[in-house]
């Protein structure tokens, strides 16, 4: 991928940019913020890291919105902390683009770069994913929530921890909207190849179901590497699905919300989403999480 642009350079926005860098997923990586010089100093850090951790993309701070407009990619995160908001020294959080402001900066990043591609990268965006699908009318393979595939790292490692296997020998799905309506396919699990179900019985999966939940919200690196996993997938890098906030599809006349699904991605964005077996019990509890 050539350019990934991320706007705001809060502890969300920096750590994205030191992974995007570090696994040389752009070859250009643009941390953007209207406050001070943060987002610069920022950007040389991550540089003078380059020699070693043993990367070549080139990392850049900027304080203008229009740096955006090069982009491939284009990330939203948190902007920088300012004295008396979250995200400042001696006041922890993040300043996480939320709400009407999420929606206008959307708007105009949609007019500087038309033809990039948004990745929402909070664990609050999903909202902001289905409202500017609905309301923006950004096409819904244009716009993605990255949070929800670093929800399923964390549940795939927990399970993994629970048969006492390696996370790479996990493979699971969860659907939804996080954390108490999430739908995960456990028919559709394996270890290692094998059906999940047959090694772990039906009370543990509800315990498990349980156990899953409370790991909502995720943390900043495991959002900075779905992020990462995300570009990849979009660049061609990785030919894995990925799990996104896909915008609603209201075609059918149905008005839906937006929900975690797998989904195949391209050079274009959302290319497939891929829809895994779902017994007639969890079908229906996603069809009760995606109705409005």
């Amino acid at each position: 991928m050539r350019e990934v642009a991320i706007v705001g350079a809060g502890e969300l926005g920096g750590l994205v940019a030191h992974a995007l860098a570090r696994r040389n997923a752009a070859d250009v990586v643009r941390l953007i913020d209207d406050h001070g010089r943060v987002a610069e100093g920022k950007a040389l850090d991550i540089t003078q890291a380059a020699p070693i951790e043993g990367f070549t993309a080139s990392v850049a701070g900027s304080t203008d919105l229009s740096a955006a407009g090069g982009a491939d990619v284009v990330v939203i995160a948190d902007r920088a902390g300012v004295p008396g908001t979250p995200g400042s020294p001696g006041n922890p959080g993040n300043d996480v683009w939320e709400g009407e402001a999420a929606l206008t900066l959307v708007r105009q990043l949609n007019a500087i770069a038309p033809r990039a591609l948004f990745l929402c990268a909070a664990v609050s965006h999903r909202e902001l994913v289905e409202r500017c699908g609905r309301e923006l009318r950004i096409p819904r393979s244009r716009i993605l929530g990255s949070a929800s595939e670093a929800f399923v790292a964390a549940a795939t490692a927990l399970v993994a921890l629970e048969m006492d296997v390696s996370p790479r020998d996990v493979a699971l799905s969860i659907l939804g909207v996080p954390p108490h309506q999430i739908v995960i396919a456990w028919e559709h699990a394996t270890v290692a190849g094998f059906a999940l179900t047959g090694m772990m019985s039906e009370p543990i999966r509800r315990q498990m179901t349980r156990r899953i939940s409370a790991l909502w919200p995720v943390g900043p690196y495991a959002l900075a590497s779905a992020v990462c996993k995300v570009s990849e997938a979009i660049s061609g890098k990785s030919r894995r699905p990925v799990t996104c906030f896909v915008a609603p599809d209201d075609q059918a006349g149905v008005r839906t919300r937006a929900a975690a699904l797998p989904i195949r991605l391209g050079s274009s964005g959302l290319v497939e989403v891929m829809m895994p077996a779902l017994s007639v019990v969890e079908r229906v509890a996603l069809d009760n999480a995606m109705l409005l």
